[in-house]
């Protein structure tokens, strides 16, 4: 690539554009490694908070202001993680961007999941690709003529803000997640059969939502990282998402529901261990419990695995190569 190749950012810079929750997922997890990127191929990046933006300004004269940007700076590249339409930018003006300019347009759909049918289909329209994690919306996108569109990625592990951190493992079961779902349900099941589990995160009664630094250190501190795959709004849908790759990427154990192709990034009960039923899950902690070097074993080939095939640097060369095909 040219050293004057110019890539546009949109994604918040605060979570959900509140700076009094911190910075967002996306700052971490999509801006920051896509920066490195840039970086190391000497690309120029800005960023385009729609979300401040829109609060600001209204959505519509935001959408302007996106529209003088790219006319302005003639990004070769526009990478988004849109997922809301009252505060994306308008659908005529990404579509004026992918199809009347230069500039190709990338977004990433968090949750094909559950949200194609109500939001992704009619989205993807607007961009020259689009990222999905969920292997059956590959057909479901064929099936609507954008085929040709879609790239299939996945979630992956910030391996330089993941890290392990080295620390005693005093904490025996823990889960960081929000209570949605059947999850409190679940929780309540495992206390009341004597599993010492510690919750945190926004929603549990008495529990404040961590710190990032604080979250990783417990990541880190906990013997058996609980992760439950459900998706937010039912428990039907189970999808992976980031935390399938944090966890390793702290050198950490993960127990795991099942998600969608998730033996296609780590091998059960070598890298990570997963569960198929609430009485598995039960049975797995007690097996992990009390054999901690095997427990640790698993641990640290997840971490290898993690480092060597799953970070946001193999996710977006892969989804580059597809988009300059």
């Amino acid at each position: 690539m040219k050293a004057n190749t110019r890539l546009l950012y949109l994604g918040m810079l605060y979570d959900y554009g509140d700076p009094q929750r911190g910075l967002s997922f996306e700052e971490r997890n999509f801006y920051a490694p896509i920066r490195r990127m840039c970086d190391r191929n000497e690309w120029e990046i800005s960023r385009f908070d729609f979300m401040d933006l829109g609060r600001k300004h209204g959505r519509e004269r935001m959408s302007e202001m996106l529209w003088e940007t790219v006319k302005r700076d003639r990004p070769q590249y526009l990478v988004s993680i849109l997922f809301d339409p009252q505060h994306d930018p308008l659908n005529e003006t990404l579509r004026r961007i992918s199809f009347e300019t230069d500039t190709t347009t990338v977004n990433w759909f968090c949750d094909d999941h559950w949200r194609f049918d109500n939001y992704s289909k009619f989205v993807a329209t607007n961009f020259n690709f689009f990222v999905t994690t969920d292997s059956e919306a590959i057909t479901k996108y064929k099936a609507i003529g954008l085929g040709d569109r879609v790239i299939k990625s996945q979630w992956a592990c910030n391996h330089e803000l993941y890290r392990p951190i080295d620390c005693p493992r005093e904490i025996d079961v823990s889960f960081v997640g929000q209570p949605h779902g059947n999850r409190p349900q679940v929780v309540q099941s495992m206390l009341a059969l004597g599993i010492p589990l510690r919750v945190f995160g926004y929603g549990w009664k008495g529990t404040a939502r961590l710190p990032f630094h604080e979250m990783v250190r417990v990541f880190s501190r906990t013997g058996i990282n609980l992760n439950l795959s459900n998706a937010s709004v039912d428990d039907t849908h189970q999808q992976i998402k980031g935390r399938n790759f944090e966890i390793p990427g702290t050198r950490s154990f993960l127990l795991t529901g099942p998600a969608d192709n998730l033996d296609d990034y780590y091998t059960d009960k070598k890298e990570v261990a997963v569960f198929h039923s609430p009485d598995e899950m039960v049975d797995l902690i007690r097996y992990y419990s009390t054999h901690e070097t095997e427990r640790e074993t698993i641990a640290y080939a997840g971490y290898r695995r993690t480092i060597e095939e799953h970070t946001w640097e193999h996710r977006w060369s892969g989804v580059f190569n597809r988009v300059n095909a």
